[in-house]
């Protein structure tokens, strides 16, 4: 683990970014779920963790309540746009502006800028726990440039004012051609008059007057009865609307196509393993369109964004697949969720699955289909999905979207997927997230936990205690420390312990050379 700083991942273009980091040949999906929760997140095999107090942009851990996630207006529309262009076709009537992820912040747009992964430093500068150690780390953040701020025009009735020019008596102190303000009467239907009934809805009219007339053809249909004032009464009451019940983000993805739709969009989960038939099948594919969308939305070169960049960024990853009874039917690990339309990858969100969420890594897109909103798109699928895996593995219950930064409003719409929760750099407790807003406005970087007296739970205890590999054996630090030849390491040790915490710290292996 080290150090590392890099310009191409500030979002505002300011100072270099401060992390720390560190490669991960091979981890298991709960030690990566306990360092994801201490602030932790992976870009390929190479881990790495913001100095949150230093970098110029902090960037605070964010996870969605996928359970209960609450759909908006500008998520709807995503959704909606989506199944008018799948049964219809008609792209032209779905070209709008981008939807905002948060009607409060104008120009709410998505970075354009990624963490890649640590893949041009070389094994032999792999220096462990070493202070100068530089990388380049690309912003892995999931959902690109989606979102544009929408005008809200408001109509403004003026009905009930009109100006005159009273020529005929002017008033003392005035002009005689001054304009006077005089309050007209309402017209009919509008106003407060209380003599008349509360305002109801078109709908709930419709539906009375439709019910009337049925009762009027009742009572013609039938000879000698008619039906009771008090049936009337009771019939029209129940005619009235229920109030709306808000439909789940379900409801709109999975509503049933008709059955000339123009295009079929199929969701395809396979595991990020060449040794998967599907994943080695769709491979040229899947690089061949994230070098489109590299050059197109973030202006790479065809060099930095080749087969293997893409391997090394993408699909290498430091975690084992893991299939236990009570998890997920697909397993634990590193998959890619692929976005087939029409027998065409248009799509690729890369995702881990994790004992208790489902964490978003990246997504790269075909530009052409960007009238879509796939950034947003893809995310509501995500959130779904976590929800039908949580069916199988009750544990698993969140949806972790990266980093949110305040400090750099273009990357404020994570903020929008409610409810979401900020992690706390200190005391690494989870924070809803409108508890953090107002204390972000003051400053970049903050401390959520308001219990002064609370410390980091997981915080090294006993440093002999952490697990070392040396020479091909594994021993407690203690042991090692003994065996150790040369000046004391120990700092170095200690801060990895404090970063990774002791859990983590018992049972990740430290590559001591």
């Amino acid at each position: 683990a080290g150090t590392s700083s890099t310009r191409s991942g500030c979002p505002a273009g300011l100072e270099c970014l401060q992390i720390w980091g560190m490669w991960a040949h091979s981890m298991t999906v709960q030690d990566y779920q306990d360092l994801i929760d201490r602030g932790w997140r992976r870009s390929g095999k190479y881990v790495y963790k913001p100095i949150m107090n230093q970098t110029c942009c902090p960037q605070y851990t964010i996870r969605c309540q996928a359970l209960h996630f609450q759909t908006s207006k500008s998520h709807k529309k995503v959704l909606k746009k989506m199944l008018k262009f799948l049964s219809k076709g008609d792209a032209s009537k779905v070209v709008s502006e981008e939807e905002p992820m948060d009607s409060h912040i104008e120009d709410a747009v998505a970075c354009d800028f990624a963490y890649k992964g640590e893949s041009h430093v070389s094994q032999s500068e792999l220096t462990p726990l070493s202070v100068d150690h530089t990388e380049r780390v690309e912003n892995e953040d999931q959902h690109t440039g989606e979102e544009k701020e929408e005008g809200n025009v408001q109509k403004v009735e003026s009905d009930s004012l009109q100006l005159h020019a009273d020529k005929e008596t002017p008033v003392p102190g005035e002009p005689s051609r001054s304009a006077k303000v005089v309050h007209a009467p309402p017209k009919p239907g509008k106003g407060a008059d209380l003599s008349k009934p509360l305002c109801r809805k078109a709908k709930d009219i419709r539906k009375e007057r439709k019910l009337q007339k049925l009762l009027q053809n009742q009572t013609c249909a039938v000879e000698g009865s008619q039906l009771q004032a008090t049936d009337q009464v009771l019939l029209l009451q129940n005619s009235k609307s229920k109030p709306n019940q808000p439909k789940t983000i379900e409801d709109f993805i999975f509503v049933s196509l008709p059955d000339d739709a123009q295009h079929k969009l199929e969701v395809r989960l396979v595991p990020a393993s060449f040794e998967d038939p599907q994943f080695k099948s769709s491979f040229n594919q899947s690089a061949t369109l994230f070098a489109k969308y590299q050059m197109a939305v973030h202006k790479d070169t065809p060099s930095e964004c080749g087969e293997n960049e893409f391997t090394r960024f993408l699909c290498d990853s430091p975690l084992e697949a893991e299939n236990v009874p009570n998890g997920p039917e697909c397993g634990y690990g590193s998959f890619h969720q692929q976005y087939w339309l029409d027998g065409k990858i248009i799509a690729v969100g890369v995702i881990d699955i994790l004992p208790y969420c489902v964490s978003s890594v990246y997504l790269y897109y075909d530009p052409d289909y960007s009238f879509l909103s796939l950034g947003v798109y893809s995310a509501l699928r995500e959130i779904t999905f976590t929800r039908q895996l949580h069916e199988k593995a009750p544990d698993l219950c969140f949806y972790y979207m990266g980093f949110y930064i305040h400090s750099c409003p273009k990357m404020r719409y994570k903020g929008q997927y409610r409810p979401s929760d900020l992690l706390c750099p200190e005391t690494y407790v989870w924070t809803p997230i409108e508890q953090c807003l107002p204390l972000l406005e003051h400053s970049k970087y903050c401390r959520f936990n308001q219990d002064g007296k609370a410390v980091d739970e997981g915080r090294i205890k006993e440093l002999g205690r952490v697990r070392v590999l040396h020479k091909r054996t594994v021993m407690p630090y203690s042991v090692y420390k003994k065996r150790r030849k040369g000046p004391s390491d120990e700092a170095s040790v200690q801060q990895y312990a404090s970063l990774v915490g002791q859990t983590c710290s018992e049972r990740m292996l430290l590559f001591r050379s």
